[in-house]
């Protein structure tokens, strides 16, 4: 962490860490795979890479508009983030903050409107671009009254993302009102996902989320009533309390609502959480059990699987085509990541309470000048961008195409990343014409096998930031 950074967080009264699996990502060098899979398989959920924690200040700060004036932009994603919940689950460590005053609510959309002029301002001078994805996340943007929704669509269209693409936003059994999701749906939003975790109230309470099966209910019936063309409904294995009864009849209770995508989440227990505070434990053997469990019961009702968290009942959504390995994302928000070819940048990242009160109260009072920038994050040079399409495209059921990987980057995968050698001896990927894949057991030691391919400047990185 930068010396410029440190002070901040120490105001804040916050060490800034990350938890004990990604330690012993970060601290790990040069380890073979036999190792890495006689250690717990759920070491951390890699949806990007590099790793946040792996961010630094960018001095100097580059500018927005140089930036991607360098990057193709024909294929970008579009994300807007309100790191603002109705309370904090047990197991959170997303950046967001519970019950925020509705005067910081205010302050928030107003920042966020200037920021919107002022990336769109980039952009243009870039020459044309198009969004071919769009996603308002958090937190939970529902939280915002309908009044507050309609600001935030209009800045998605403010930014150049036209009806009609892909759209998805989050909500809560508590917040998923019919005003709210009338917004957002009539806004273009095609995806409404909401986080469940369990249909069992005494599940819930035991990771501080005090919420009542008939909200549930409620929320579901509304968000159908609602008619985005996808449901997708997030539930939680390796719960304080929950069992194989449990677990299946949470399963059951869902698939009643026949949601186009269901997300199984593994409970993970990290620092600054507060089950982390309390010193929750998350059992393996007990993940894995209810995982295959899930898994099965999925299987049969017709889902098949796309990654070790993702399971879809009939076709992807239709839009233009969006590829993560090499199209870029704007993210707008605080807390928010944006990603180009060449350099990853956000604001700051905290989880604890205090640290993400300072960041977001520091955020909304960012100049023009200051938005135009990036000044936090990590620049990716060849090795890393390489890695980033290794690892992207092998956590997914499409796996590696060892084709396309050739001509993006010049050589064979392997001779990038012998180490690819050692998972099919394993059992856990298969080579199939050009395309490298993750088999069942592959797929289901993902949180292993993604850290495992990090590069030794990543984890260094992430073991400097867990001892600031």
């Amino acid at each position: 962490m930068s010396e410029r950074a440190k002070p901040e967080m120490e105001r804040a009264g916050e060490r800034r860490r990350v938890g004990p699996e990604m330690e012993r990502a970060g601290e790990r060098r040069g380890v073979g795979l036999t190792s890495v899979l006689d250690a717990t398989r759920y070491q951390s959920y890699v949806y990007a890479y590099p790793h946040k924690t792996a961010y630094r200040r960018i001095e100097p700060a580059v500018s927005l508009a140089e930036l991607w004036a360098a990057e193709r932009r024909d294929s970008l994603f579009l994300y807007l983030h309100v790191p603002f919940c109705e309370q904090r689950c047990g197991f959170c460590n997303l950046f967001t903050r519970p019950v925020p005053p509705e005067e910081l609510v205010e302050q928030y959309l107003a920042a966020l409107a200037r920021q919107v002029h002022v990336v769109r301002r980039a952009l243009d001078q870039g020459g044309a671009f198009t969004f071919t994805r769009a996603a308002i996340g958090g937190g939970t943007p529902t939280l915002l009254d309908a009044r507050q929704l309609e600001q935030v669509v209009a800045m998605v269209r403010a930014m150049g993302a036209r009806n009609g693409i892909p759209m998805s936003v989050e909500t809560s059994p508590e917040t998923a009102l019919p005003d709210r999701l009338a917004v957002v749906v009539g806004g273009g939003a095609d995806r409404i996902s909401m986080g469940v975790q369990s249909f069992v109230e005494s599940e819930c309470r035991a990771v501080n989320r005090p919420q009542l099966a008939a909200d549930v209910h409620r929320a579901l019936r509304a968000i159908r009533d609602a008619n985005p063309a996808t449901l997708n409904i997030d539930l939680m294995y390796g719960l304080p309390g929950q069992t194989e009864d449990t677990w299946r009849a949470t399963l059951h209770t869902t698939l009643e609502y026949r949601p186009e995508e269901i997300y199984l989440y593994p409970l993970y227990v990290r620092p600054l959480t507060t089950l982390g505070r309390k010193g929750a434990e998350a059992v393996d053997q007990h993940r894995v059990a209810l995982y295959e469990q899930g898994k099965a019961m999925l299987f049969e009702a017709g889902y098949r699987q796309v990654s070790l968290r993702m399971f879809r009942r009939g076709p992807a959504a239709a839009g233009p085509i969006y590829c993560c390995q090499e199209d870029g994302m704007v993210g707008l928000g605080c807390g928010a990541r944006s990603y180009t070819r060449t350099l990853h940048y956000s604001s700051e990242w905290a989880v604890g309470a205090r640290g993400v009160r300072d960041i977001i109260d520091r955020w909304v009072r960012r100049t023009d000048e200051e938005f135009a920038v990036a000044d936090y994050g990590f620049v990716l040079d060849e090795d890393e961008q390489r890695r980033r399409w290794l690892i992207l495209s092998l956590l997914s059921d499409d796996g590696l195409d060892l084709a396309s990987y050739r001509a993006r980057f010049g050589a064979d995968a392997e001779t990038h990343f012998p180490e690819l050698a050692e998972l099919e001896p394993h059992g856990l990927a298969k080579r199939s014409g050009t395309t490298l894949a993750l088999t069942a057991e592959g797929l289901g030691r993902a949180d292993a096998l993604g850290p495992w391919l990090f590069s030794e400047a990543v984890r260094t990185r992430m073991a400097e930031y867990a001892l600031a």
